[in-house]
């Protein structure tokens, strides 16, 4: 049995008690609105993945607050189970570049590597064009940190315009572009897919799968089209296991969709499940490897 370690790339934590997390009124989101900590993850996730146990994690921003940011910084550097935190910060603003200064000096700085905005949530249709906001990923890029470009399927172009502008920027597409898995409709997303695969410097999270399929009945078989598009698109040493925890929870849980990965890597290789398990995140984010896993980083750099 393979004992290298697991690492998920892609989870949240929040506590309601510290910080209210307004989405959280949907009632669609009911059976997550609570508080969920470090050890909530612990406790969830037990089920390996071609052997491996969680052994390291990504935690990744909920709402556009640079105090959040900076709360999960703080958390990161209490919590051995955190490698890295994806934040956010205003883009738009003309301040960007000092308040990224202040959080990377305030407690937990070295964790912040990436930056995230609810792209998916913005109407128009060039937002990460804007000026101001190419403005701030700059100011991002030279502060060595990375981008997590969280968009729908439909607003694909924006990721792919923003490859083509930024080459020097290392980016990463969270929940590989939120296919219509529910519908079975990704012939357009397949085709942004592939656009987007052609720029080196981009990689993919594949993660929030299950929650884009039908979240109570959904199967192996309605994962594997978008899976393997994006095996085909990417290859496995450009794609990073996420789990979207605890939102994954709204559609089977942490457990079940290790269980998933674990089936759709039948007949990989070793190398090849190392990248997608914890080598491409760990080279993308910067990742210091701990007991038992490989230096990925100086492997793929």
């Amino acid at each position: 049995m393979n004992t290298s370690v697991l690492v998920d790339a892609h989870h949240h934590l929040w506590d309601l008690a510290q910080r209210p997390q307004p989405w959280l009124d949907d009632p669609g989101v009911a059976s997550i609105r609570r508080t969920f900590t470090p050890d909530d993850l612990r406790s969830t996730a037990t089920h390996p993945i071609a052997g491996r146990r969680l052994g390291g994690s990504v935690v990744v921003q909920c709402v556009a607050e640079v105090a959040e940011t900076a709360d999960l910084l703080a958390l990161a550097e209490q919590e051995p189970l955190i490698r890295a935190v994806v934040g956010w910060a205003d883009l738009t603003s003309p301040a960007i570049g000092d308040v990224l200064d202040q959080l990377q000096a305030g407690p937990g700085g070295g964790y912040l590597r990436s930056l995230r905005h609810l792209v998916q949530s913005e109407t128009d249709p060039d937002w990460l064009q804007h000026p101001d906001v190419e403005r701030g990923l700059r100011a991002a890029r030279d502060r060595g940190l990375r981008y997590d470009v969280l968009v729908r399927d439909h607003q694909l172009d924006q990721a792919i315009r923003l490859a083509e502008r930024f080459p020097d920027l290392p980016q990463v597409l969270d929940h590989a572009g939120k296919p219509d898995l529910a519908r079975q409709d990704i012939a357009d997303w397949e085709h942004g897919i592939r656009r987007l695969a052609a720029h080196p410097h981009v990689v993919c999270k594949v993660s929030g799968l299950i929650t884009e399929a039908d979240h109570t009945h959904w199967t192996t078989d309605d994962i594997r089209p978008a899976w393997d598009v994006l095996v085909s698109a990417f290859g496995p040493q450009r794609l990073m296991f996420g789990s979207d925890w605890p939102v994954a929870n709204l559609a089977g849980g942490w457990n079940r969709w290790a269980a998933t990965v674990d089936e759709l890597l039948t007949g990989w290789s070793e190398s090849d499940i190392d990248a997608l398990l914890a080598g491409t995140a760990t080279a993308f984010y910067g990742l210091t490897p701990v007991a038992g896993e490989v230096d990925a980083t100086a492997r793929t750099s």
